[in-house]
C-alpha cells in the first residue's frame, strides 16, 4: 500500500464513526509460463495490489456488532475512499450479530512493552521457484503412449500488510505456486486427456514428479478399464488427493463456527464414536509445513497461529476458528487454521492392500459432507482386487457415511502431503457401498 494511500485510509477510518476496522493489503509479484508439450509458448510477469477494508459498527445498546467489507482500488482518490467507507459504516450498522471483540495485541502475540509492529519476512526467490518447477516438469519420464500435452506454471511472492483498530500492524511475505498439467495417454485408436491442478508453496521435485507420473499411469489404465462390478458393500481404499476430502470431515467439525451453529455435536473430552474397531484420529494444527502454499504466521484477522492438537485418539481437545465464533463459544486463545497433520495408523500401506477391496484413484467428483458425513463420488478409475488379481475398472459410484465408516477405518503408517495437509497415504474404509454398472 502506497504510504499516502495507507495513511489516507487510516485517517478516513478514524473519522468515519466506525467502531473498529481491519485493513489488508496484498502485493503479488509473479511470473507465469505457458508450455505446449515442452516448448514455451508464452510467459509474462505481473504485479497486482489488492486492498480490502472491513469496518465494524456497534448497536446503540452495545449488544450487537455488525460488519461490512469491500475491496478498494489502490488508485482510489480520497473522495472515493470516503464515500466507500461511509457506505460500509452504514451497511455494518444494519447487521445485528452478538457483540464480540476484535483481536488485539495479546492475540497477535505482542507482549507489554514490545513494538506492536510485527514482521515475519520470508525470502522468496521467484526466479528459483520458477526454475525448479520448469526443470521438474521437463524431466517427467514419458513414453511413446503417455506424455505431457501442456502445462502452465504460476509462481508468486505475496507481501501482506494487515492492521486493525486495536493496534495490530503486521507484515509477512510468503511464496505461492499453482501448476496446471494436461496429460495424454493413447492406445490403438483411443486417446484420453487428464487435467490436474497442483497448489504448492515452493517446489518439492520428488513429490510433484510422483504425482504427475501417477496421473500418466492412470491415463494408461483408464484405456484398458472394464465396467465396475456391483459389489454392494466392500472395503474402499482411497490413496490420492480425494482422501484429503474424507479427512476434512474431522477438521471441519472442530470449527468454532460449526460448534456455535449446532452443526457438530462433538464435545471436548468426549470420544467422537463408540465401539471403534479400527484406527483412531489424531489431528494437529500447525503454522508451517514444508512447501505449503499457506504458511502464514498470522491468520487473516491478526491472530498468531500456534501449533495445537485438535483431536487426540478420537477425542476432541481444541476447537479452531475466527475471532467472532471463537468468542461465542468461550475460546480466548484461538485462530484460523491453514496447515494440519493427521497422524498415521497401525498398518503399512502394503498391509492395507490385502484381501478383496476396491481402490478408487480418480473420481469425476468426490464429496464428503461435513454436516451429515455423507460421502459420494462417481468412479472414473479404480483398481478392483478380488483377492487374487487386480483389474482396472471404471463407472459406478461410491457412497457411505463417515460417522459410521470411522468405526472401522484403517490408516497407513506412511504419510503423504497434499499442499497444506499431511494425511496417511492410504485410507481404508471397511463398509462402503459400491454401486457398479456391470
Amino acid at each position: 500500500m502506497k504510504n499516502n494511500v495507507f495513511e489516507m485510509i487510516r485517517e478516513l477510518l478514524g473519522e468515519s464513526g466506525a467502531d473498529g476496522y481491519e485493513v489488508t493489503e496484498l502485493v503479488e509479484t509473479g511470473w507465469e509460463f505457458y508450455f505446449i508439450r515442452h516448448k514455451l509458448d508464452q510467459n509474462r510477469a505481473k504485479e497486482v495490489t489488492s486492498i480490502n477494508i472491513k469496518v465494524f459498527k456497534k448497536s446503540d445498546d452495545g449488544n450487537f456488532l455488525g460488519s461490512a467489507a469491500a475491496d478498494v482500488p489502490p488508485t482510489a482518490s480520497k473522495e472515493e475512499l470516503k464515500k466507500l467507507i461511509d457506505n460500509l459504516v452504514y451497511q455494518a450498522g444494519l447487521v445485528k450479530n452478538p457483540y464480540y471483540e476484535l483481536n488485539g495485541l495479546k492475540e497477535a502475540g505482542v507482549t507489554a512493552g514490545d513494538d506492536p509492529r510485527q514482521g515475519v519476512l520470508t525470502e522468496v526467490d521467484i526466479e528459483k521457484m520458477a526454475e525448479d518447477f520448469i526443470e521438474t516438469l521437463s524431466a517427467i519420464p514419458e513414453t511413446e503412449t503417455e506424455d505431457l500435452n501442456s502445462y502452465e506454471i504460476f509462481v508468486s511472492k505475496i507481501q501482506k500488510h494487515f492492521i486493525n483498530s486495536n493496534g495490530i500492524d503486521q507484515r509477512s511475505t510468503y511464496p505461492s505456486a499453482m501448476i496446471e498439467v494436461v496429460t495424454n495417454a493413447r492406445r490403438d485408436s483411443k486417446e484420453i486427456e487428464l487435467y490436474n491442478l497442483y497448489h504448492r508453496g515452493t517446489c518439492d521435485r520428488e513429490a510433484l514428479t510422483r504425482d504427475i507420473v501417477e496421473t500418466l499411469t492412470m491415463g494408461k489404465d483408464r484405456l484398458s478399464a472394464v465396467s465396475t462390478p456391483h459389489l454392494k458393500e466392500a472395503p474402499l481404499i482411497l490413496s490420492t488427493r480425494d482422501a484429503a476430502w474424507a479427512f476434512d470431515f474431522f477438521f471441519s467439525r472442530m470449527n468454532a463456527a460449526f460448534k456455535y451453529r449446532g452443526f457438530t455435536d462433538w464435545e471436548i473430552g468426549k470420544e467422537i464414536a463408540d465401539d471403534v474397531k479400527g484406527d483412531k484420529i489424531t489431528l494437529t494444527a500447525v503454522p508451517v509445513l514444508p512447501n505449503s502454499s499457506r504458511n502464514y504466521p498470522f491468520d487473516e484477522e491478526g491472530a498468531k497461529i500456534k501449533e495445537k492438537v485438535l483431536i487426540r485418539e478420537n477425542t476432541p481437545e481444541n476447537y479452531w476458528g475466527g475471532r467472532q465464533f471463537s468468542q461465542y463459544i468461550g475460546l480466548e486463545d484461538s485462530s484460523l487454521v491453514y496447515n494440519y497433520i493427521f497422524d498415521g495408523g497401525s498398518k503399512s500401506a502394503e498391509e492395507l492392500r490385502t484381501g478383496p477391496y476396491i481402490e478408487v484413484v480418480e473420481f469425476s467428483g468426490f464429496d464428503c459432507d461435513s454436516l451429515t458425513g455423507d460421502i459420494a463420488g462417481e468412479i472414473r478409475l479404480a483398481y478392483y482386487h478380488d483377492g487374487e488379481k487386480i483389474t482396472p475398472v471404471s463407472g459406478g459410484s461410491v457412497s457411505g457415511n463417515m460417522k459410521e465408516l470411522l468405526k472401522e477405518m484403517y490408516l497407513s503408517k506412511e504419510s503423504r502431503q497434499y499442499d497444506n495437509v499431511v494425511i496417511p497415504s492410504v485410507l481404508r474404509l471397511e463398509h462402503a457401498t459400491i454401486a457398479g454398472i456391470e
